[in-house]
């Protein structure tokens, strides 16, 4: 269900965004709606605590792994090689 939000400005931020919202050719709802949007998006996800939590959790796994001089070594060997990967022709 839509919720209406309403808050007021001065007369010079309401024309200052009324003109960058025509600039754009959309209504200043429109305009606003993005506005949060993008600034929304710009926040981090979650909070630092459950960030930590699943990294706490992920450490407790033991997987196989090389060490990371042979991984970056093979890494750079990849660079430059005359392998064609993803073109369909091996």
């Amino acid at each position: 269900m839509a919720k209406r939000l309403q808050f007021t400005l001065g007369d010079s931020e309401y024309r200052e965004i009324k003109r960058m919202a025509g600039s754009r050719q959309m209504s200043i709802a429109e305009w606003v709606r993005q506005a949060l949007d993008l600034a929304r998006r710009s926040e981090p996800g979650t909070d630092p605590e459950k960030k930590l939590q699943a990294i706490r959790q992920a450490v407790r796994y033991d997987f196989p792994s090389g060490d990371i001089e042979g991984m970056l070594a093979e890494v750079e060997s990849g660079y430059g090689s005359s392998k064609n990967f993803g073109s369909g022709s091996d």
